[in-house]
């Protein structure tokens, strides 16, 4: 029972003892004073433990610099012959003077936020970067003040705090080696060292995959996540590989924006529209409800993840997109609603109903919001009513295509996810059945490949692999070209009862043609390790 006071009163009156016990609540509770108790130095570890990938880590940075008023960033690898040395982010920003400096490279320490900037919680520069590098080290440099630089050395940080000063000569050489590309009169540099995902050592052609392979996925990282300021046209973001021993640029590109609603024709002729979400703490938030064009192969539709993934809400804050795809718990992803993606614009001030992630990379909704989509329209239409639009849209089309593709036995195991999702889309499964798994096995013979009908498996030579892979290391999904190709040749061979004269002529021709194309693969991969 509740009293006025607010307390609550337990009782218990048929205690075998006869005892009748009643005990008052707390709603608030107690104290007798308070403790200093400050971090201790390992702290350090937990902060720069948070899960960062190296492009979310990246954008934080580059969310700091367009804060600072930057047109032009650069993001710099540098290299000394096959080895990756250093990663610099450099701005042409308002730049920092020394005390600004001191707060930026303190661990908990915040500045004051402008309206509409990207930074939130004060921890992205020091978190983002120690996550990745041994060291961080910033140099900025405003239009009235000097170059000065602090830099944070992890083993020293988590003993003791102890952030050590930039020598003012370094500084200076630091923001003159950047002169005019981009700083002009003020600008800052922030550069990592002993980055733990360069590659340690496999010499020239281990450095140019890794290059190649980190520069696309960091380029479709903050052109979908910066899409709206890339657009402008005010605002450039330059990926560049340096070899500091020549001074020369072996690679120099802009990234591109990649904007998630940037589909050239409509999938719909009701849609886009706009519908209003009434929720009591914040007010209305608006969402903008698009339907892509279906069988899109634009890489901003196929080309940011798994179409199950990409569905749903795109979360922007201050025009900056912290969430690309997913319902938030309103609903499950199916294959149907692929077509269907949602801008939402998040409100400006905190609140719980909205609560972004430290690294701005997800956003967790209040059951609030959820419970409000219920209710959104615009004019006449409902949420749900575009969902079953979407739904539509992409079932119609699968009808218009003309062709009544039968059902197959899917792919399973062996097979990336992606390509899986792309197969399901395109071929309708046989339900029920065990997909076909793709493995590397060790064959006695050279065969290239062979089927195995009882257990459902495609197995290859694992005598080839080297060669398929081009010298590189093999995993469950790898070689996905190859894997994808044999699948779509052979998967009608698994459905069959028997093997007609047909399709064993046909097995015979792709196996004589791929163990000719494996050996030739084999002799160029020996020749290029004599050389």
């Amino acid at each position: 029972m509740y009293n006025a006071d607010h307390s609550l009163e337990f009782s218990f009156e048929s205690c075998s003892s006869g005892v009748v016990m009643v005990e008052e609540w707390k709603f608030d509770v107690p104290t007798v004073g308070t403790k200093h108790l400050p971090p201790d130095p390992r702290y350090m570890e937990a902060l720069t433990s948070q899960g960062y990938g190296f492009e979310a880590a990246v954008a934080d940075l580059v969310d700091n610099s367009i804060d600072a008023g930057a047109k032009d960033v650069v993001i710099h690898f540098l290299r000394d012959g096959d080895r990756l040395v250093s990663l610099l982010i450099v701005d042409d920003g308002c730049g920092m003077a020394e005390d600004e400096l001191d707060v930026a490279m303190t661990i908990g320490g915040r500045r004051d936020y402008q309206h509409g900037a990207l930074g939130m919680f004060g921890t992205g520069l020091k978190s983002a970067s120690l996550s990745h590098a041994a060291a961080v080290t910033v140099v900025s440099r405003t239009r009235m003040s000097r170059p000065t630089g602090r830099r944070w050395n992890m083993e020293r940080a988590k003993t003791g705090f102890q952030c050590d000063i930039v020598e003012p000569s370094y500084a200076q050489s630091l923001i003159d080696r950047y002169a005019g590309k981009p700083i002009t009169w003020h600008g800052t540099v922030v550069r990592w060292d002993g980055v733990k995902d360069f590659p340690r050592n496999g010499g020239p052609e281990q450095t140019e995959r890794y290059l190649a392979r980190i520069i696309s996925k960091l380029g479709m990282h903050l052109g979908l996540q910066l899409h709206r300021f890339l657009a402008r046209g005010t605002f450039n973001i330059t990926i560049a590989v340096e070899d500091i021993a020549t001074g020369l640029v072996v690679m120099d590109f802009g990234v591109q924006p990649v904007d998630p609603f940037g589909y050239p024709v409509i999938g719909h002729p009701d849609y886009p529209r706009t519908f209003k979400v009434e929720v009591p703490s914040v007010g209305v938030v608006p969402m903008h409800a698009h339907i892509w064009p279906p069988k899109s192969s634009l890489a901003q539709f196929r080309g940011i993840g798994s179409l199950l993934e990409t569905q749903g809400f795109y979360l922007y804050r201050n025009d900056r997109l912290v969430q690309a795809g997913g319902w938030n718990n309103f609903r499950q992803p199916e294959q149907h609603l692929s077509l269907a993606r949602v801008a939402v614009e998040l409100p400006s001030g905190a609140s719980d109903v909205f609560r972004l992630t430290v690294k701005k990379d997800g956003v967790s909704i209040s059951p609030e919001f959820i419970a409000a989509l219920e209710n959104a329209t615009d004019d006449s239409v409902t949420f749900t009513g575009y969902l079953s639009a979407a739904d539509t849209t992409y079932r119609e089309a699968r009808k218009r295509a003309g062709v009544d593709r039968k059902p197959v036995i899917p792919p399973g195991k062996g097979l990336d996810p992606d390509i899986r999702e792309v197969i399901s889309d395109e071929l309708p499964p046989l339900i029920g059945e065990d997909p076909i798994a793709i493995r590397w096995q060790t064959f006695e013979g050279d065969a290239f490949f062979e089927l195995d009908r009882e257990e459902r498996e495609i197995l290859l030579n694992q005598r080839y692999r080297a060669a398929v892979l081009g010298g590189r290391r093999g995993g469950l999904n790898d070689a996905p070209m190859i894997k994808s190709l044999l699948y779509l040749m052979v998967h009608e061979v698994f459905q069959r009862e028997r093997l007609g004269s047909r399709d064993k002529d046909n097995l015979q021709l792709w196996q004589s043609v791929l163990v000719a194309a494996a050996r030739a693969e084999m002799d160029r991969l020996s020749d290029r390790d004599g050389e």
